[in-house]
């Protein structure tokens, strides 16, 4: 029986590409109550490449939970090929779903067994490994299946903990 991509794991996180970082900002923590943020800049995964090809891809994320869903906010921060520049670089909607896994080789087999193709991959941290992959539907399907680096969850459980009682002041925190 072939696996499916998303018997890997439940969705864990639902990341946008706002036009207006700052207003999309605004949008979760004002309307929907989620925050606060935390900011991320100039991230650049490990030998990430683009469709096969090495990429000088930079981006920024800002990262809150919403009750036990991420929500990642994504600036790029330069023109070098990923999915957030090009076709894939849809915005002010849903980008990509994340999926966290437990092995990234399971990951791709499964990705392999599906026939999704590989925009990006990359690995994060010393430990960790990411792939965005295309399921087959083109530009506003992508998943992205991450397997944390050492600490990440730890981090995350910070983010999470803050968001609990959250009173509303500093909405967009820098982290790092």
């Amino acid at each position: 029986m072939t696996r499916k991509i998303t018997q890997l794991g439940p969705v864990g996180q639902l990341a946008y590409l706002p036009q207006d970082f700052d207003a999309a900002v605004r949008y979760w923590t004002e309307t929907m109550g989620v925050g606060p943020f935390y900011l991320m800049e100039n991230v650049a995964l490990g030998d990430c490449k683009y469709k096969g090809v090495p990429t000088g891809a930079v981006f920024s994320i800002a990262i809150a939970y919403w009750g036990d869903v991420q929500i990642e906010l994504i600036r790029p921060e330069n023109t070098e090929p990923s999915i957030y520049t090009g076709e894939y670089a849809v915005t002010d909607s849903l980008h990509h779903i994340c999926i966290f896994v437990d092995s990234i080789e399971e990951a791709r087999a499964a990705c392999a067994e599906a026939g999704a193709e590989i925009l990006v991959e990359g690995t994060v941290g010393a430990d960790g490994a990411v792939i965005y992959v295309d399921p087959g539907k083109g530009p506003g399907h992508v998943i992205e299946l991450l397997q944390n680096m050492t600490g990440a969850d730890g981090i995350f459980q910070m983010i999470k903990d803050a968001g609990k009682d959250w009173d509303g002041s500093e909405p967009l925190r820098k982290l790092g």
